[in-house]
């Protein structure tokens, strides 16, 4: 478990890089960082730990081997959340185990703790979480369901997006104008119009 390599996968943005540990058929553990931190964390430990399993420490966008986020966009803690899905996606890992240090736990103020969070949303897929310095995932009863159904939600649809790569549909000014009213019955058609004189680019298909 000395020798380890590099791993990278796309994202938007970029890339989210990694470093794994053992044999990829062993069973999988997916290892999240510390606050400025990166997946060097990990090399002390992971020697020591048992042999037969495939250690995957990752580098948090803008942290290690990573990219960095656009210039202005913001590291919204659910973020990183978002990011281990990524990673669970493109290893293939339908289920595995967590393993999180300090920030890969929690955030500044205690409430938000990543491995937690994924497991919270995502328990079909973590068999075993193992957290290090951590103080357990603070969340009121009551407000449990409604936090799930929501930011799952957003994580599965922002990820949906992702995986369809699209190219942007070209529509006659007539469709177009018909497809924001049918989204928006708010709109009067003078509306619409106005709306969509800024808010659509005119190319030679439409």
């Amino acid at each position: 478990l000395g020798m380890f390599s590099e791993l990278k996968f796309p994202v938007p943005w970029g890339h989210v890089a990694a470093k794994a540990w053992g044999p990829s058929e062993g069973h999988p553990v997916l290892c999240l960082h510390g606050w400025l931190d990166n997946a060097n964390t990990f090399d002390k430990l992971i020697p020591l730990l048992p042999k037969g399993y495939y250690y995957v420490a990752m580098d948090f966008s803008g942290h290690g081997l990573s990219s960095h986020r656009p210039a202005g966009a913001p590291y919204y803690f659910l973020d990183y959340v978002t990011d281990v899905r990524r990673v669970a996606a493109a290893l293939q890992w339908r289920r595995f185990t967590l393993m999180g240090h300090s920030m890969g736990n929690c955030s500044f103020f205690l409430i938000l703790f990543f491995s937690p969070q994924f497991c919270f949303l995502y328990p079909e897929m973590v068999d075993k979480v193992i957290l290090l310095e951590n103080l357990g995932f603070l969340l009121a009863p009551e407000d449990t369901e409604a936090w799930l159904e929501s930011k799952r939600l957003a994580i599965d649809r922002l990820l949906s997006l992702e995986a369809k790569q699209q190219a942007p549909k070209a529509w006659s000014p007539e469709a177009a104008l018909e497809r924001l009213l049918e989204a928006n019955s708010h709109l009067t058609a003078e509306g619409g119009a106005v709306l969509l004189q800024r808010g659509a680019t005119e190319t030679p298909a439409g």
